[in-house]
């Protein structure tokens, strides 16, 4: 059986993505995923999605973590979603669709290249020493260093998301250097087990962290990641961040078949 699939990127954060509303793909499971999302022996990718059908959607991201795992939310995979869905003529400027933390809209530039995806609100921020713990959609850790250019995020990631407090569930790791007119984040994701160029939850959950800092309003956070810039835009009133935008590019790669 010969599955259709295309390749996306947004700001680094690679993805399969199959239109799963017509020729399903049978007999999926945890081990097939990982291989296809491996970087030697399949496509290499962060994840994978399915675009399905919702009867009260414009569409369903259903979503699997580069391990095989079914994932929480994936930020920059939502926004890429979109633009499949653009490319798939399943929207057209604006959409309404359905992940595993909630609805979620988004808006796509007419070229289809840009994409603003609404985030969920969030109104608790916990402490971990000098680092904050929150979930923008996945659980995320935040630790502001210095000199991130130079920091091994693999061995330090790994070691805080295999730590007592994290081993059974997990968490993504973010690290977090203040260059004055923007945020510089790495991170090391759960599910992938591995430094990734981006991650959206993770750096919508880096900017909520660090406007603690700031007078309560209307913020928007300037951010860049191994795999390029991206925005977070959101109100904040000292205490809840409504109105969340995770902005940022989302690229078509490549397209092929898969024989399964």
């Amino acid at each position: 059986m010969n599955i259709k699939f295309y390749k996306y990127q947004g700001a680094g954060n690679d993805f399969i993505l199959i239109d799963h509303r017509v020729s399903e793909l049978k007999n999926i499971d945890n081990k097939l995923i990982a291989q296809l999302c491996d970087r030697r022996f399949g496509i290499g990718a962060d994840g994978l999605m399915f675009l399905t059908q919702h009867k009260d959607y414009d569409f369903e991201m259903v979503y699997y973590n580069a391990d095989g795992n079914v994932g929480s939310m994936c930020g920059n995979g939502g926004r890429c979603i979109v633009a499949f869905a653009k490319f798939l003529g399943a929207i057209e400027n604006e959409t309404n669709f359905l992940a595993v933390d909630g609805p979620h809209y988004a808006k796509i530039t007419a070229e289809g290249n840009w994409v603003e995806l609404q985030m969920i609100d969030v109104d608790t921020i916990k402490a971990d020493g000098s680092a904050f713990v929150l979930n923008t959609g996945s659980p995320h850790y935040v630790e502001e260093v210095k000199n991130l250019a130079a920091l091994d995020v693999f061995t330090t990631g790994k070691n805080i998301r295999n730590n007592d407090t994290y081993k059974l569930n997990g968490i993504n790791v973010n690290f977090v250097e203040d260059k004055g007119d923007h945020l510089f984040v790495r991170t090391f994701e759960r599910g992938v087990e591995d430094e990734t160029y981006a991650c959206g939850t993770g750096v919508t959950a880096v900017a909520m962290a660090m406007a603690q800092q700031k007078q309560p309003g209307h913020i928007e956070t300037p951010i860049e990641v191994l795999g390029g810039k991206l925005q977070i835009n959101f109100d904040y009133d000292g205490s809840k961040f409504t109105n969340v935008f995770l902005c940022g590019p989302a690229e078509q790669v490549f397209e092929g078949e898969l024989s399964v």
